[in-house]
């Protein structure tokens, strides 16, 4: 315990330097820096007059667009899939692999039909969109100008369909190894119709009420991370420990499926946040360099304080600490230069792994660390953001706490804590909803057994 506590305490020690260094080099590389041509749909409502946008298809634009639709994609199937199935027991691998591919099937569909007309159709109340654009009515190959003037409205639809896609699918880490199937089904399109798609609204559409407070959030940080984060600890306390928990071996099955996996994100992610720039320009340029830092920085952090405590660095740490990097890089991508990226990265990796040591001594059983990494890292960048965001860099954002703003702050710890709330208790009570009606947990003799036979009767190694 006094080992804990001094790794703990030098780990803090460490992330207060680093954002002291960092507040005080940012302005060396980036108040000089020349403004960047805004094209990102994800900035606030009170952005500064510019002259108004013609709609005129860009091809150059809609290239960029639809290639990093392809990219956010490959992050939910092969990515996310690969990456949780190697962090699992083998005889759940093939389950978990299932999980990340269907929602990938299921989303597709519900996006189409309303989910698209819910977060960004026209606005009801501040609180959720319409059905006018239900089917697809009236979202046509013409640009929208509220949201990418440049491409096509299909184009920018499809992309946030990806973002749809892999926020369920993130927390089915938290309750691995021992969901029903067919329960799994109706909860993810329960949630994705009640709980992703007007706290997107919220945070991004035109009209939303948090978007209208002035919060930033480029490229998912609240809506996907932090919301999948706090859905994930809902998730791990209704549906309990895994049988053994805590006195049963159950280490990664293929650590290689893991780390390729890793790689694979990594790789998808640059079109999640450079994407989100919906234009092949300065911005996304901008967004791409400040991913791969903060990604970089972060596996290092983590791997350092690991081996700091454990004594030695493993493979699976800092495959870990690049996606906690990944994660808290999100909703600054766009507001923040690579100075800052570095001190975000830093950060992320510090403490998302003490997250991870914490959550045996809270005592729930949050299988594949979602909490920890995605909902951790993600409070992280929302704030993170609220301290180092720039003009400089994107002329529509604001000043964050170290460019004389301190009110930026305030405003992203307001987003974090409504994007918690909701998500926490709109999840619970989904959860209960299901459980009524159809039970969530497999049998003791089916978790046993694996969910590879119990539920699919297949085996992922013969």
């Amino acid at each position: 315990m006094n080992r804990f506590i001094r790794v703990m305490t030098t780990m803090l020690s460490v992330l207060v330097c680093a954002i002291l260094v960092g507040a005080t080099g940012l302005y060396a590389q980036e108040a000089g820096a020349p403004a960047l041509a805004v094209t990102a749909p994800l900035v606030q409502e009170a952005a500064p007059v510019v002259v108004p946008v013609q709609p005129k298809i860009d091809t150059g634009d809609t290239t960029w667009l639809l290639v990093s639709t392809a990219m956010v994609l490959a992050m939910t199937a092969p990515g996310l899939a690969l990456f949780y199935a190697g962090m699992v027991r083998s005889k759940n691998s093939l389950s978990t692999i299932m999980q990340s591919f269907i929602i990938l099937c299921l989303i597709s569909l519900q996006w189409v039909l309303w989910g698209y007309s819910l977060a960004f159709g026209p606005d009801k109340g501040h609180l959720i969109g319409g059905f006018e654009w239900f089917g697809l009515n009236g979202v046509g190959l013409e640009p929208n100008v509220d949201y990418a003037a440049t491409v096509p409205h299909q184009a920018f639809m499809i992309f946030q369909m990806m973002f749809a896609v892999i926020t369920p699918a993130l927390m089915t880490g938290a309750f691995a190894e021992r969901m029903k199937f067919g329960s799994f089904l109706v909860f993810t399109l329960l949630w994705a119709t009640f709980i992703y798609d007007p706290l997107a609204h919220w945070i991004w559409a035109v009209g939303g009420w948090v978007r209208n407070l002035g919060a930033l959030d480029f490229a998912g940080g609240t809506v996907v991370h932090i919301s999948s984060g706090a859905a994930a600890l809902a998730c791990a306390i209704v549906l309990r420990k895994r049988l053994g928990y805590g006195k049963e071996h159950m280490a990664p099955h293929n650590l290689p499926m893991t780390v390729l996996g890793a790689s694979l994100l990594w790789f998808g992610w640059f079109g999640f946040n450079a994407g989100s720039a919906v234009a092949s320009g300065a911005l996304a340029t901008s967004a791409f360099v400040v991913t791969n830092t903060a990604a970089a920085a972060a596996a290092l952090a983590w791997m350092a304080v690991e081996w700091l405590y454990r004594g030695k660095p493993t493979v699976l740490g800092a495959a870990s600490g690049a996606v906690a990097g990944l994660v808290a890089i999100t909703p600054a991508s766009g507001f923040v230069g690579p100075m800052a990226s570095i001190v975000i990265g830093l950060g992320a990796g510090v403490l998302c792994y003490g997250a991870v040591l914490w959550k045996s001594r809270l005592g729930y059983d949050d299988a594949l660390d979602v909490v920890g990494i995605h909902g951790v890292g993600g409070i992280w960048g929302a704030l993170a953001t609220g301290l180092f965001a720039s003009k400089a860099i994107n002329a529509a954002g604001a000043d964050g706490l170290f460019y004389g703003n301190p009110a930026q702050l305030g405003i992203q710890a307001l987003a974090v804590l409504i994007s918690v709330t909701f998500a926490f208790a709109g999840t619970f009570v989904i959860l209960k909803l299901v459980d009524g009606l159809m039970g969530l947990r497999v049998s003791e003799e089916e978790e046993r057994m694996g969910l590879d036979l119990s539920q699919h009767e297949e085996r992922s190694y013969s």
